[in-house]
């Protein structure tokens, strides 16, 4: 099959399209390269990419309409998975206007990319964070998420708006992915495991925020790739159950569907810090703080309907994903 992966030199995108590659998929990776953090480790990404058999890779940028265009007029996909995106909840805080640039401008280019070309199943990169303000846990698919705490959020949020707008206006099949604290081999430097990995093996210490109360559904890579290669197989249909006067967010009468992809097994950040202590073999020195703004203090993934549709739950042990993420750590950095 022949798939648009967007985001291919990013950390989940990167994973995806490996594991495609490896299952002999024709692959187009997309990736403007953006310096949100160390470009050198999306190009060393991609360097393990390019020239195998089935890879082409395009620089353009999400919010580049005629480029995106031109993505979608010369070539055929079955599926376009879409990782691309301005990513981190804090970051939403200093650059606003990036995350309704790619996220938005750049999304719509996608969808309507997608519906011109009759691309047969979009699935796209929702995130936890559209839980927002939600405290019934776990997260389920089926609660509203009405009440976003960062714009990052409500970006992600606006993102299943308007893929379900696509759903039911043109019949484009689209799957929406919460994904929950991802990590592993590869990851991004902006996240809390590879920031705490790099301070502990240079003696710094650490800042962990809401006093390590913080409660994390922490999902390897690995599960997080099962999940998006056997939804992108799974093409939704209308829900012919669903009623208007008792709306489920996670489906439609149009060709639309929501899943969580998280460990279903919340960890406190504290918890974390000592299954990296354990793996580095080294102490962290704490320096406890407040929450910050746009956090929220525990996520937790009901994934019951990813069990049902495509009979998968990710399972990866925090210990184990943390000892293969410091393994990778250690041989990319040379330490």
């Amino acid at each position: 099959m022949k798939y648009l992966v967007t985001g291919a030199a990013g950390f989940i995108g990167y994973h995806v399209a490996k594991r495609l590659l490896n299952a002999d998929h024709e692959v187009t990776g997309l990736d403007c390269m953006s310096d949100y953090y160390d470009v050198q480790l999306k190009a060393d990404r991609l360097k393990t990419l390019e020239g195998r058999p089935g890879f082409r890779f395009l620089k353009v940028s999400l919010e580049d309409r005629q480029a995106m265009e031109q993505v979608f007029q010369q070539g055929w996909y079955d599926r376009v998975i879409h990782l691309a995106a301005q990513a981190g909840v804090r970051y939403s805080l200093e650059n606003p206007h990036a995350y309704i640039d790619s996220n938005l401008v750049g999304f719509l280019h996608v969808l309507e990319g997608c519906r011109n070309a009759e691309v047969p199943h979009l699935v796209y990169a929702s995130s936890s964070s559209v839980y927002g303000a939600n405290t019934r846990m776990p997260f389920s698919v089926h609660h509203n998420v009405d009440h976003p705490v960062s714009l990052y959020a409500a970006t992600k949020k606006a993102n299943e708006l308007m893929a379900h707008t696509y759903s039911h206006l043109y019949q484009l099949p689209t799957t929406g992915l919460r994904f929950f604290t991802v990590y592993g081999p590869w990851g991004r430097p902006d996240m809390a495991l590879f920031i705490f990995t790099k301070a502990i093996l240079e003696g710094k210490p650490i800042d962990v925020y809401n006093y390590g109360k913080m409660r994390r559904d922490f999902t390897y890579i690995d599960d997080i790739v099962e999940g998006v290669i056997r939804v992108a197989d799974t093409v939704p249909r209308p829900n012919k159950a669903w009623s208007g006067d008792a709306p489920d967010p996670a489906t439609s009468a149009a060709p639309y569907k929501i899943y969580n992809i998280g460990n279903n097994n919340p960890i406190e950040l504290l918890s974390m810090i000592e299954a990296l202590e354990n793996a580095l073999g080294k102490k962290a020195e704490r320096r406890l703080q407040p929450i910050q703004p746009g956090d929220v203090p525990a996520t937790y993934a009901d994934v019951d309907d990813l069990i049902k549709d495509v009979g998968f739950k990710p399972s990866t042990p925090i210990e184990t994903g943390i000892a293969k993420f410091v393994e990778w750590y250690r041989s990319y950095y040379t330490l």
